[in-house]
C-alpha cells in the first residue's frame, strides 16, 4: 500500500478522532477535514502557527507516520520517529552495532557502484555521455579508498544542467535549492524505512561524523539520490522559475515517495523500495545476504515530465 504525503503550508489545528487525523482551519469558512492515520507515512509541517495534540502524535508514531518540520526558509530540519520501530529493535540493532570493518567497506563499496550506476543510468536517459562515469564505478575498490564516490559526484554535476556558473552546493545557485529539498525529503523516507527496519540511522557504514544523526540514513539514501536528480532536472527543463520554491515543485518534490523505481527486476513506489533496502542491509548484518538490494536507475520510468 502506498502511504499518502500531507503538506501544511497554512495554519491549522491538527487533531484526531475515531483513528482519524482531524484538520481544522482558522478561516471559518474552510470546512473540517479528516484522513484516515492508517493512511499516512508523512506528514509535512511546514507553517509556524500549525498546532498539533500529543494525541495525533502518539498515534502518528504508532502508525510509523514521519512526521517532518520546517525551518524559516522551508526547508525541512526535523523528523520525529518512534523510539520502538521493530518487535527485535535490540536484537537487529546488536548486530548493527557488531559489524567487522571489512563488511562496512564491502558494503559501502556496493553502495558507491550502484549510485555511480544510477548516476549514468540517468546521464544516458538525458543523451549524455556515460563513459567516465562507468570508469569510476569500476574503479570503486572495498571501502571505496579512492573516493571514486566524490569523483563522479563531481563530474556527475558539472555535466548535469546546462546551467552557466551551477555546481552542487547547498548554498549555490539554483536548482540547489530544489535539490536540497528533495534530497532532505529523501533522507526522512530513507529514516523511516531504517527504524521500521530496527536499525539505528545513527551508526552508519562510511558516515561517521558525530555531529550527524542520521549517518546510517545518508549512507543507504546514496544510490536513491538520481531519482531525485531526475524530478529536479524535469521541473528545471519544463522552464519554470526556480529561484525560489513555490507550491507546485514542493508538490513534485513530495511525491517522491510515491514515484515508481525498478527493484529486483520489479516495480515498485520509492518508499516501497527503500523499505526492501534497508530490510536487505539487516540480512547483511546478520549474515543471511551478501549484498544490500538498491534500486536500478531506468529512463523509461524516470526521465519524463513531473506533471
Amino acid at each position: 500500500m502506498i502511504k499518502r504525503t500531507l503538506f501544511f503550508s497554512n495554519p491549522a489545528y491538527l487533531s484526531t478522532q475515531n483513528e482519524q487525523m482531524v484538520v481544522s482551519f482558522p478561516e471559518d469558512d474552510k470546512p473540517e477535514a479528516t484522513i484516515p492515520i492508517e493512511d499516512l507515512g508523512y506528514v509535512v509541517l511546514e507553517h509556524p502557527q500549525i498546532t498539533v495534540t500529543n494525541g495525533l502524535l502518539m498515534k502518528l508514531l504508532h502508525n510509523k507516520t514521519a512526521v517532518i518540520t520546517c525551518d524559516r526558509q522551508h526547508l525541512p530540519n526535523g523528523f520525529l520517529q518512534p523510539l520502538v520501530g521493530h518487535s527485535e529493535q535490540t536484537e537487529r540493532m546488536r548486530y548493527q552495532l557488531n559489524a567487522s570493518v571489512p563488511l562496512k567497506k564491502q558494503l559501502w563499496q556496493q553502495t558507491v557502484i550502484a549510485k555511480i550506476h544510477n548516476q549514468a543510468n540517468h546521464f544516458l536517459a538525458r543523451g549524455k555521455n556515460t563513459l567516465r562515469l562507468k570508469r569510476y564505478a569500476n574503479a570503486v575498490n572495498s571501502g571505496d579508498l579512492g573516493n571514486q564516490e566524490a569523483l563522479a559526484a563531481a563530474f556527475y554535476f558539472q555535466n548535469l544542467f546546462d546551467i552557466e556558473g551551477f555546481s552542487r552546493n547547498q548554498k549555490g545557485i539554483a536548482p540547489n535549492n530544489l535539490l536540497n529539498y528533495g534530497y532532505a525529503i529523501l533522507r526522512a523516507v530513507t529514516a523511516r524505512a531504517l527504524v521500521s527496519s530496527g536499525l539505528l540511522p545513527s551508526v552508519g557504514i562510511f558516515h561517521s561524523n558525530k555531529y550527524n544523526a542520521f549517518c546510517l540514513a545518508d549512507d543507504v539514501m546514496e544510490p536513491y539520490r538520481p531519482f531525485v536528480d531526475a524530478v529536479v532536472y524535469n521541473i528545471v527543463d519544463s522552464g519554470c522559475q526556480i529561484e525560489e520554491l513555490n507550491k507546485n515543485i514542493k508538490s513534485d518534490l513530495l511525491m517522491m515517495p510515491a514515484i515508481d523505481v525498478i527493484i529486483d527486476g520489479k516495480q515498485s513506489p520509492l518508499m516501497n523500495a527503500m523499505s526492501r533496502t534497508t530490510a536487505s542491509l539487516y540480512e547483511c548484518f546478520v549474515g543471511s545476504r551478501r549484498k544490500i538490494l538498491y534500486p536500478e536507475f531506468t529512463s523509461s520510468l524516470q526521465a519524463r515530465d513531473v506533471s
